[in-house]
């Protein structure tokens, strides 16, 4: 007797649930970070794809005493450019996913299933109290265990793979993507400084061009070595968003999918 009545208040307190939808709410939610979290990110792959572009087609010239210098920042950027572009590519599939699984989290929200969920919970628990078949009872269990997975995986599998992300990933991606920030406006410095000024004709103006173009000299050798530091860097923090992507929108949904379904064998299976 206690069995059928706790059975009854869970089937109820599933229906409800199917209904008022406060599990798919926090779902949205956390879809939407997760989307605008992806954009963000993907629009910093372009914005540093686009800047690498331009900056390897360039030169940082300066002439101290009229012997020439030359830095071309495409040098550094070789290395790099082939990831950023996969880089980019990846951050289009994972933003593609996390769009498909709004629309995945709409189709489980849709009223029919709900009512699905209520027909099938009415009649398992019809079939509970009655006690009439053993056979019927374990069919109309297996038939709701089945439309409750229709309902309420996909928000279980977002939510639980938002916690994931809070808890292990969230700090890596934010130090990742504020360092390519970084990385995108210091090459674009270094593009805005792609044309020397003509030396003017007078005398003194030539001794001024002279000290200034000995400073600039030091100062670019200065940021370059600097600049190499952090494209060494870049290239880790890209690995890295590629990685949390990628748990994020394979790895991790595929094994709370794994971990559902084992669950959902074990339900619907005899005793």
């Amino acid at each position: 007797m206690l069995r059928k009545v706790l059975l009854t208040l869970l089937g109820l307190l599933i229906v409800v649930v199917a209904f008022t939808g406060p599990v798919d709410e926090i779902s949205r939610d956390t879809a939407e970070q997760a989307f605008r979290r992806a954009l963000v990110t993907f629009a910093i792959a372009r914005t540093l794809n686009g800047v690498i572009s331009v900056a390897q087609g360039t030169e940082v010239a300066v002439e101290p005493a009229g012997v020439g210098v030359n830095f071309a920042p495409g040098e550094v950027l070789d290395p790099i450019n082939d990831l950023v572009e996969r880089f980019s590519s990846v951050m289009l599939v994972a933003t593609s996913a996390l769009g498909a699984q709004n629309i995945l989290l709409r189709i489980s929200a849709w009223p029919g299933i709900s009512v699905l969920v209520g027909l099938a919970v009415a009649v398992f628990l019809v079939f509970t109290w009655l006690g009439r078949s053993e056979n019927n009872t374990r069919i109309a269990w297996r038939v709701m265990v089945v439309v409750m997975a229709l309902r309420f995986a996909v928000p279980v599998i977002v939510i639980g793979t938002g916690l994931v992300f809070d808890t292990f990933l969230e700090a890596e991606h934010a130090k990742a993507t504020q360092a390519l920030q970084k990385t995108s406006e210091e090459i674009r410095e270094l593009n805005a400084d792609t044309n020397a000024p003509e030396l003017p004709d007078s005398v003194l103006g030539r001794i001024g061009a002279f000290i200034d173009d000995s400073l600039d000299q030091a100062n670019l050798t200065e940021r370059f070595d600097s600049f190499r530091e952090r494209m060494a860097g870049a290239s880790e923090h890209i690995i890295n968003l590629i990685v949390v992507f990628t748990l994020q929108t394979i790895v991790i949904p595929i094994a709370f999918l794994w971990l559902l379904v084992q669950g959902l064998r074990r339900l619907i299976e005899p005793a």
